[in-house]
């Protein structure tokens, strides 16, 4: 591996202008899944160009799909439902945890060897909740310890519907099944005590697929599907990526005369926690020209530089906005009084160890802050004239890099970080659009 990048941020001001993010990771990812799963032509715009997206391309690629690019948009031929082959090689999945757990979904219903392989920090990353739910599929599994990459399953030649009750909020392992009930015979069924993204599911009707979700008094969710059933190619747009669009909004709402628009977000409910809690804490952030495209409401989205006031977070809002933690965390230092997060204990299974990372961090940078084991308070300093001036240790995390530099932002003295080549997963162009708004990282 290449020498770590180190980067720097510092204090910013009027941070101003219109900015487009990148497309929705999530719904990259499923897009390529589903288009070369399909009969027929998909057709996608907007998709992201992360290195963790381009993992799943490669890979849907080395399972017999056909994906070129064309003026922009990627058009997939894809092999039609049950019809992926063997892959010749492994499938290198990079750092992309979504990618290779949905994959594994995907595939474990295949007669067929598939070999999974990562980085260094998606080797680290527990597998189990994903490899739990296909053994009872009749999946055959060989992994490293602890259930870790780099590892091997063979698929059952008649594989087992089930009925699963997914025992965390997680769309990786909701995701996963349904995507091992589509080469299944008979109707599997994944129960969800706690909604979580529904992507997967919207996407799959979308595509054709037999699925129906019923929502009990008490919302638990049953989402059925009906497995061996026909894909069918789809016209595609990804819309902006809420979790990326967290740190251009904190970074505005932190620095003084700041007044940005970031277009064309996805406003999916179950992706919008971050910018509730932000209203809740005083956020000036409104919504502009709201639409729906391809089943999924987008909005631009104005902030506007705000005094915030410290909240507890309700723990059960945390499957939607599990991601954007790490950015919360660094709003509320600037906040008046505490910041309570609770319901965490998610965030030490990402990446990196989400959770101590940014306390970790935190501290070296003078922030008052106390970590328990599933609960993050953050004290804040609204002046911040004494935050700053330390090194955060990124673990390879994307989040934790693009967190800390946001910090750097509206504190008193400059953040490094100690890489920032990771940054490329999920937001490769976030250096250049901060520049663009008049953000001093470097």
């Amino acid at each position: 591996m290449s020498e770590p990048l180190p980067a720097s941020s510092k204090k910013s001001a009027n941070l101003s202008g219109h900015i487009r993010i990148p497309g929705d990771k999530s719904i990259s990812h499923r897009s390529l899944m589903f288009g070369a799963l399909a009969s027929g032509e998909t057709r996608i715009s907007g998709l992201l160009e992360g290195d963790d997206v381009i993992h799943t391309a490669n890979a849907m690629r080395a399972m017999g799909a056909k994906i070129t690019k064309d003026n922009g948009v990627y058009v997939i031929h894809g092999t039609g439902n049950g019809c992926l082959l063997e892959p010749e090689q492994p499938l290198d999945f990079g750092n992309a945890g979504t990618g290779a757990r949905l994959t594994m979904g995907l595939v474990g219903t295949y007669a067929m060897k598939t070999r999974f392989i990562g980085d260094a920090s998606l080797s680290k990353r527990p597998m189990g909740r994903i490899l739990d739910p296909l053994r009872l599929m009749g999946v055959q599994v060989e992994a490293s310890e602890g259930d870790r990459l780099p590892l091997t399953l063979w698929g059952a030649v008649t594989p087992n519907p089930i009925t699963y009750r997914v025992p965390m909020a997680s769309a990786q392992v909701k995701s996963a099944v349904l995507l091992a009930g589509l080469n299944t015979p008979g109707i599997t069924t994944v129960i969800e005590p706690v909604m979580t993204r529904d992507h997967t599911e919207k996407m799959l009707v979308g595509f054709g697929a037999d699925l129906e979700v019923e929502t009990d008094n008490d919302g638990v969710r049953y989402i059925h599907l009906e497995g061996q059933g026909e894909l069918y190619g789809q016209v595609i747009t990804v819309p902006g990526d809420p979790s990326s669009a967290a740190f251009p909004i904190v970074a505005a709402l932190i620095t003084e005369g700041s007044d940005i628009t970031i277009e064309n977000v996805l406003l999916n409910p179950t992706r919008t926690g971050l910018i509730t809690t932000l209203l809740e804490m005083g956020a000036d952030i409104s919504f502009e020209n709201k639409r729906q495209t391809g089943g999924e409401e987008v909005a631009d989205i104005r902030v506007r530089s705000s005094r915030l006031k410290g909240i507890k977070v309700p723990k059960e809002r945390a499957p939607s906005m599990i991601d954007e933690y790490p950015v919360l965390a660094v709003a509320a230092v600037f906040a008046e009084g505490k910041t309570v997060m609770e319901g965490l204990a998610e965030l030490r299974v990402k990446e990196s160890d989400r959770l101590s990372a940014v306390a970790n961090g935190l501290k070296k940078n003078g922030v008052d802050c106390e970590e328990g084991k599933d609960f993050l308070i953050v004290t804040g300093e609204p002046s911040a004239k004494n935050i700053g001036g330390g090194t955060v240790t990124t673990h390879l995390d994307h989040r934790i890099a693009m967190s800390f530099l946001v910090l750097g932002l509206g504190a008193g003295k400059p953040v490094t970080i100690d890489d920032k080549r990771m940054i490329a997963t999920s937001f490769p162009e976030f250096m250049g659009l901060m520049a663009k708004l008049g953000a001093h990282i470097e």
